[in-house]
């Protein structure tokens, strides 16, 4: 239960974490759409991309490191490594010592693909710039997206991105039916990075005694 839920929770983060990657823009006061639409197109000129996270939720917190590259991505959280090279993905559960290998199908990968995350207004989300309040709202823009179908999860996200960079800080996830958040803080961040393809296909040699489990 614990592995499904990081793995749920890790192809969540792929997309949010991506917002981070904003750039300065004109002095014109921009609203929460603006902001998306630029973030998206910063992202896709960034390169490869290091990150290091940390996680708090209800359970505990955790860290982690993502590696990204266009939509290829390795994610790095303790005793779990996922690795995507676009078609075929590997889960590798350290406790279990097995790969889980599979192709996800293309629902999936709206929520593995980052720019479906950047643009959640337009698959049923609400989006608001709203105010965090207190000395706070001069260092970072609130943005706020809901749901507006009621079985759509998460139920809410909310974005802190900064105003001199217009970088993410901070994310939380509202899960549908809980009443905890889940709050994802940016520790550390390289862009310009480049990876070959071979980073983000599992090796099989650097797990010898892997058990292999092929779900395609």
């Amino acid at each position: 239960m614990v592995i499904y839920r990081m793995m749920k929770l890790d192809k969540l983060l792929l997309g949010v974490l991506l917002l981070l990657f904003a750039v300065p823009m004109s002095a014109q006061q921009p609203d929460a759409k603006n902001i998306l639409e630029r973030t998206a197109e910063a992202f896709r000129k960034a390169g490869g991309v290091k990150l290091a996270f940390t996680v708090n939720e209800q359970q505990g917190s955790y860290a982690g490191v993502l590696y990204l590259e266009g939509e290829k991505f390795v994610v790095e959280t303790e005793g779990m490594k996922t690795w995507f090279d676009g078609h075929t993905q590997w889960s590798y559960v350290a406790s279990a010592d097995e790969v889980n290998v599979s192709e996800p199908t293309q629902e999936e990968l709206q929520t593995l693909n980052p720019y479906a995350w950047l643009s959640l207004y337009k698959q049923g989300y609400r989006l608001k710039l709203s105010s965090v309040g207190g000395k706070q709202d001069k260092s970072v823009y609130y943005i706020t997206m809901t749901a507006a179908d009621k079985r759509k999860d998460p139920e809410s996200v909310y974005l802190f991105v900064t105003k001199d960079t217009y970088r993410l800080h901070q994310v939380d996830l509202a899960p549908r039916g809980s009443k905890y958040m889940t709050t994802i803080l940016i520790d550390s961040y390289q862009t310009g990075q480049s990876y070959p393809d071979s980073f983000f296909v599992f090796d099989k040699k650097a797990y010898p005694t892997a058990e292999v489990i092929d779900m395609r």
